[in-house]
């Protein structure tokens, strides 16, 4: 039996996120809004995919 770990996605808030990015929150929150990143709502706040928003800044395109 072949066993693989999972690691779930690192969300985090637009504040988490831009304060782990040192991004400016304003922008990170724009970038959300466009859906132009991996984000999901729980409740009213939005929740980044911290790794694919790395991604993103390095240049990796649409997240």
């Amino acid at each position: 039996m072949d066993k693989t770990t999972y690691t779930p996605p690192r969300m985090r808030t637009i504040r988490q996120t831009a304060a782990e990015t040192g991004v400016p929150e304003y922008f990170v929150r724009r970038l959300v809004k466009e859906g132009k990143i991996i984000h999901v709502y729980a409740g009213s706040k939005a929740l980044v995919n911290l790794d694919r928003f790395i991604e993103f800044l390095n240049g990796g395109g649409a997240a």
